[in-house]
């Protein structure tokens, strides 16, 4: 499953971070590393952006990054 398909105000943790080059260096660097607990706060009208919370502070990511991101 990708972060993308979970429902509003779920919890997951983060089991591999996809995408390639600058990209992935990018989600790490915002803190969307494997391990870490994840809740889905918002979803745009329109469903792009999504919002999620995670170590303390709210993250506004596209829904094409956050489906480079599968969860359990």
């Amino acid at each position: 499953m990708t972060l993308d398909e979970i429902a509003i105000g779920k919890e997951c943790r983060i089991t591999k971070v996809g995408g390639v080059g600058e990209l992935r260096l990018r989600l790490l660097d915002m803190g969307l590393i494997p391990k870490t607990v994840v809740r889905v706060q918002k979803v745009a009208p329109m469903g792009d952006p999504i919002e999620i919370h995670l170590r303390g502070y709210e993250l506004t990511i596209r829904k094409e990054d956050a489906a480079q991101i599968e969860v359990e």
